[in-house]
């Protein structure tokens, strides 16, 4: 073999090597980094398909309640007794959430407004009135003032259940974000939400409660 071919066979080794040791890189590079496009291929196709509706941790909109199941809830009564809605399924429930005892007489009246109607201490429904006030404050309310001795108070000093229900923030709310207003649910005897009402008015609203309880047996 004469000095010119020698030095091509010896050119086109080199080429055939430099190739292999590319090919050698760039398979090291693609096993590096597959895990990678695999996981980032995996977080792109969950945001494609994310959808709220399938979320079962949404978080409870009082503008979208009706339908959804009530959120459960334990509470300390007057009475000393725990409340815990789940144990009331069977039965239609009434809730009002309510300023407390800053809301006079308005949220008082209705409080014992519900107390005092026999139509809500029907044997298929209960009835009772939420506020954020310590149990003290309420006891001594009961014992001075007339008219609360069967209402069903219930103490949601951590405002953990108010802000469940999501009704700190509403309409009726004269400290938004701070305490409740003037607002119902009526809960059917799934523990579903059928009514709800925020009402800036403050009204005693016990014959609406009462038409809107009626329906629930049309359904």
């Amino acid at each position: 073999m004469n000095k010119e071919g020698y030095l091509l066979e010896k050119q086109q080794k080199e080429k055939t090597l430099l190739l292999e040791r590319r090919k050698r890189k760039i398979k090291k590079m693609f096993l590096i980094f597959l895990p990678v496009i695999l996981i980032a291929g995996g977080i792109i196709l969950a945001v494609v398909n994310y959808s709220p509706e399938e979320t079962p941790n949404d978080k409870f909109s009082f503008k979208q309640a009706i339908g959804k199941q009530a959120p459960d809830f334990s509470l300390e009564g007057i009475d000393g007794k725990t409340i815990k809605l789940s144990d009331y399924k069977g039965k239609n429930v009434v809730l009002f959430f309510n300023e407390g005892s800053m809301c006079y007489p308005a949220c008082w009246d209705q409080m014992a407004a519900l107390g005092n109607d026999e139509r809500f201490n029907a044997e298929n429904l209960a009835a009772f009135s939420i506020v954020v006030d310590p149990k003290s404050e309420w006891e001594k309310i009961v014992k001075e003032t007339p008219g609360f001795d069967s209402a069903e108070i219930l103490f949601d000093t951590t405002k953990a259940v108010s802000r469940a229900y999501d009704v700190l923030s509403l309409r009726s709310s004269m400290h938004p974000g701070s305490f409740p207003g003037h607002t119902f649910f009526i809960i059917n005897k799934e523990g579903i939400i059928r009514y709800v009402l925020d009402d800036p008015s403050m009204a005693i609203r016990n014959d609406m409660l009462i038409s809107e309880l009626s329906k629930l047996g049309e359904e």
